[in-house]
């Protein structure tokens, strides 16, 4: 098994904490962002979408990051540890992947990835999005009572979704207005230090980024435009 991956993208770092929970051997391939090298015509091949991370496990070749976290528990996670077999359980799961997906992970690429490699800023209709999603993750777990965002156990979704938040702790946006948000993610680092310890990598390095807004890329985005230094 392969997977390709950034060192620092949410959606890379969730696949590695699921295959480091599930202990399954691969290899893992490093793509560099930086130097635009999803954008080459070999990697297209693998996926089209030239989207990061893409597993490779014998013949299946596939990208986003979903639909791998699922693919992978339902090959190895037996028991169904991290992705529940029970149909309401496992349909709260697959919730909390889709408003990470459409909602929690796109306002906060929105808001704290974009500006950090492109030229965009954040607006304050950004930081109304975002707010948003914040309160309803926080009315999600006010209404479960869960530990974790969809169970009382530990699931994929929380992969997910701990890995969306680093973009947070990235450019120091305070998550102490949600509490139970707040409670949840950095229990996490406690509670889970070998899985912590991937998104913490990640976490370093776009911490670096917004420290560093003159870091220029050595290619040029086909949608993105890119960020001009200002020195």
């Amino acid at each position: 098994m392969k997977l390709y991956a950034v060192s620092d993208g949410p959606p890379s770092l969730a696949c590695r904490q699921t295959l480091k929970a599930l202990n399954i051997d691969y290899e893992l391939i490093p793509v560099d962002y930086c130097k635009g090298e999803f954008l080459t015509k070999e990697y297209e091949e693998l996926n089209p979408q030239r989207e990061i991370p893409t597993l490779v496990d014998g013949d299946l070749t596939m990208g986003e990051s979903h639909a791998i976290l699922q693919y992978l528990c339902d090959k190895y996670d037996k028991e169904g540890k991290y992705y529940p077999k029970d149909p309401k359980a496992r349909a709260l799961v697959n919730h909390r992947l889709c408003f990470n997906l459409t909602t929690y992970y796109r306002n906060i690429s929105e808001y704290a990835f974009g500006p950090m490699f492109f030229d965009y800023e954040r607006t304050e209709m950004g930081l109304k999005k975002l707010k948003m999603s914040l309160d309803v993750f926080e009315k999600y777990f006010t209404r479960t009572n869960f530990i974790y965002c969809a169970a009382n156990t530990l699931t994929i979704a929380d992969f997910a979704m701990i890995t969306a938040t680093i973009g947070l702790e990235a450019i120091n946006f305070s998550l102490k207005p949600w509490p139970k948000v707040n409670k949840w993610y950095n229990d996490f680092k406690v509670k889970h230090p070998e899985l912590w310890e991937i998104a913490a990598g990640g976490l370093k390095e776009l911490s670096d980024y917004e420290k560093n807004p003159d870091m220029t890329m050595t290619w040029v985005h086909p949608i993105h435009p890119m960020r001009k230094s200002k020195k």
